[in-house]
C-alpha cells in the first residue's frame, strides 16, 4: 500500500498516526513543505533521534508534536517497529500553560520517556493551537 493511502485509510478509522526517525530526521531541503506533507497525512507527533531545528520549528508550526529519544536510545534500541500503538502521556499539561520537557511514551508494552522538543513559550503557543496559522487566525477573533 502506498502512504498516501495508508494514512487515508488511518484518517477514515480516525488514528492519528507517529512517526519514528533516525538523527537528524527533517534535514534536507524544502523543510516547510516536509512539515506540512506529515501534517496532511495525518501525523501527529515525531519521535526522533534528533529533529533538524528548522524541520522542528516547521512541525510545530504545523500542529505535530516534535518528541526525541533520551540520549542513548532510538527506535531500534527500544525495539520499536512502527506497528505498534502509541500512547503519548503528559502532553496535556500543555492545556494548563505548561510546557513538560518530557513525556511517557507507552508503545506495545514497552513504557520510556522522550523529551518535548517545544523549545519557546511562542511555540507551545503555536502548537496548543494546533499550528501557527491556527493561533493567526484566533488571534485575529479575539480583537
Amino acid at each position: 500500500m502506498y502512504i498516501y493511502e495508508a494514512a487515508q485509510a488511518y484518517a477514515a478509522e480516525g488514528t492519528p498516526l507517529v512517526v519514528l526517525g533516525g538523527k537528524e530526521y527533517g534535514s534536507g531541503s524544502s523543510r516547510d513543505w516536509a512539515a506540512k506533507g506529515t501534517a496532511l497525512l495525518g501525523v501527529r507527533a515525531v519521535l526522533a533521534e534528533s529533529i533538524e531545528r528548522i524541520h522542528r520549528s516547521n512541525l510545530i508550526g504545523m500542529g505535530v508534536l516534535p518528541l526525541q529519544f533520551k540520549d542513548g536510545e532510538s527506535a531500534s534500541s527500544l525495539g520499536l517497529t512502527g506497528q505498534e500503538t502509541f500512547d503519548i502521556i503528559g502532553v496535556e499539561a500543555l492545556n494548563n500553560g505548561e510546557t513538560p520537557r518530557e513525556v511517557t511514551v507507552k508503545a506495545g508494552g514497552k513504557e520510556f520517556k522522550a523529551v518535548v522538543r517545544i523549545d519557546t513559550p511562542g511555540e507551545a503557543d503555536y502548537y496548543r493551537h494546533g499550528g501557527i496559522m491556527q493561533y493567526v487566525l484566533r488571534s485575529l477573533l479575539e480583537k
